[in-house]
């Protein structure tokens, strides 16, 4: 256990790898073969002198080195042992006559410890190797003219040489060989790990041909599939007739922009449903993931019946509320004649007690009315059973009116209501009690969100062969957050106290009054600066412009 480390992450020693146990053999044989050699050449009486055996030790010390080569030094260390190989071959043939020495044939060594320790990436720079220690020995030899051994040394030095050297590059074409084998054996290995990882995926896998054929197919066919997919087969033939076009569209799709799906009915199966996911490869084609699409479909189906039961109940509850139009007017029509009657004391002197109450209830009547229309108008909306009861007029009329009924509310809240009206008549093609409304609606929320002392201006006017009605105010304005929601039934904004002054439906109808006119609404604010809000209709008399349903409220 090395000090100061946890057991846990104690280093373990590194196991050398076939390769490194096939280099250390390799050198360890060198060193055999050197070793005995010299002691072969005592044995045989030849005597060897101190150079010769120098040279030996010399040519042999690269495979000492080489003993304790391991696989964390990389290839930059295995490099190095070549070079120094070299460089002691050389030496060693100098100091036995140079290259027609007896130790000659040493200086092709490199190329067998290239082979040995470096397999085939060395076999290049061990070649290199030994024609710069051939170089080097020459050169060496001529300068130092050092004198080749006796005849009887030469012979038993160059015997040693051979075959050392034969030894050498024979082992090492026996470990390429080896590792050679060993690598293909991983090589399989590892391609049949991937074989079966593709087979055991959920998804089948298909390459596919820019033409449309199948190149490859991995895993198992998804349930639905009659006809297992195989290489040469057409993708289209795995859907049925009627959606065969559809493979062969989204193939060009993945191959144009480099992704597509596409679900189809499987060839022989019309019960089943197949989901296809394709991708563009590097070099031109496709690879798709083949899977079962039902249980995907049948939840897409749940929520798209759960969507039509949610849209049935909602259509129900409007229609439900337009139909209760005349049952929820009636009474109320009807507390609010006679309280009406009881005010101005049709009957007979009332105490000022009594006259008080009924106005009262004549005064909360007539707003319960208000509110009553807007939700019954917008529940024919919502319902698409409100119409429009288009005529003939000049909008400067309904618009005037408004701003009458609407003068009295604006002195009381102390609020400048002027209008802004063309001198020239502007015939419309509307609906007149719709077209009043929206002007209503607009100046009751201008009018309650503008302070007292403040103003709030209505303009009519043509653009573009447009009605445009623009209603500005000098109030608190809405925030940024509140702008995004309003439009949307029973949406409002401002503070409690504005809020409940109101159901939310006053720019909800003026939006929908808008669309069902072929129109639109915009809103234009910022806090503490005012709030602009713009309608604009293409009802003007002879524009041709068609009428549109309203947008479906979010």
């Amino acid at each position: 256990m090395v000090e100061g480390l946890p057991a846990s992450r104690t280093p373990k020693p590194r196991r050398r790898s076939t390769r490194d146990r096939d280099a250390v053999w390799w050198c360890a044989g060198w060193l055999a073969v050197a070793a005995a050699g010299a002691a072969g050449l005592g044995l045989a009486g030849l005597a060897p002198t101190e150079r010769a055996l120098t040279a030996l030790a010399v040519g042999a010390l690269p495979a000492m080195v080489g003993l304790f080569l391991q696989r964390s030094h990389g290839d930059g260390a295995r490099r190095a042992l070549v070079l120094g190989w070299a460089l002691c071959v050389a030496l060693a043939a100098v100091m036995t006559g140079g290259v027609a020495g007896p130790l000659a044939v040493w200086l092709l060594s490199p190329m067998a410890a290239a082979l040995a320790v470096g397999r085939r990436r060395g076999l290049a720079f061990g070649a290199a190797t030994s024609l710069g220690a051939v170089g080097l020995a020459a050169m060496a030899a001529l300068s130092l003219q050092i004198p080749p051994p006796r005849p009887d040394l030469a012979f038993g030095l160059s015997l040693i040489g051979l075959i050392s050297s034969a030894l050498a590059f024979g082992a090492g074409l026996v470990t390429l060989q080896r590792q050679g084998e060993l690598e293909a054996l991983r090589r399989d290995r590892r391609e049949a790990r991937l074989r079966q990882a593709l087979d055991e995926q959920p998804h089948q896998l298909l390459g596919v041909h820019p033409e449309g054929r199948l190149t490859a197919v991995w895993g198992a066919s998804p349930p639905g599939l009659a006809t297992p997919a195989a290489s040469g087969r057409l993708l289209s033939d795995l859907a049925a007739p009627a959606d065969r076009p559809r493979l062969i569209e989204a193939l060009k799709r993945a191959l144009a922009e480099g992704a597509a799906e596409v679900a189809f009915v499987p060839d022989e199966a019309p019960d089943g449903w197949l989901t296809l996911s394709l991708r563009r490869t590097w070099d031109g084609r496709a690879v798709g993931a083949l899977r079962d699409g039902r249980p995907e479909r049948e939840r897409m189906a749940g929520l798209e019946q759960a969507k039509a039961d949610a849209e049935a109940q909602n259509a129900g509850k409007s229609r439900f509320l337009a139909n209760m139009s005349h049952e929820l007017r009636t009474p109320l029509n009807a507390i609010m004649g006679f309280s009406d009657i009881m005010k101005q004391r049709l009957f007979g002197p009332l105490s000022d007690r009594y006259g008080e109450y009924a106005e009262l209830i004549h005064d909360s009547g007539t707003h319960l009315l208000e509110l009553i229309n807007d939700v019954l108008d917008m529940s024919k909306i919502e319902a698409e059973r409100f119409e429009l009861s288009r005529e003939e007029f000049d909008a400067r009329d309904a618009v005037s009116g408004v701003l009458r009924l609407m003068r009295g509310q604006a002195d009381r809240a102390g609020v400048q209501l002027r209008g802004l009206l063309p001198k020239e008549d502007l015939d419309v093609v509307a609906d007149r009690r719709a077209l009043k409304q929206i002007v209503l609606n607009l100046i009751s929320n201008a009018l309650k969100f503008t302070p007292r002392g403040g103003a709030v201006t209505v303009t009519v006017r043509e653009e573009d062969h447009h009605l445009e009605l623009i209603v500005a105010d000098t109030g608190v304005g809405i925030s940024r957050e509140d702008l995004v929601r309003l439009g949307r039934p029973y949406e409002q904004a401002g503070d409690v106290s504005q809020r409940s002054a109101g159901t939310g439906l006053g720019l909800s109808l003026v939006r929908a009054f808008a669309e069902l006119h072929g129109g639109r609404m915009l809103i234009e604010s910022r806090l503490g600066e005012g709030t602009t809000v713009i309608v604009r209709m293409p009802v003007l008399h002879g524009a041709e412009l068609p009428a549109r349903t309203p947008e479906p409220v979010a």
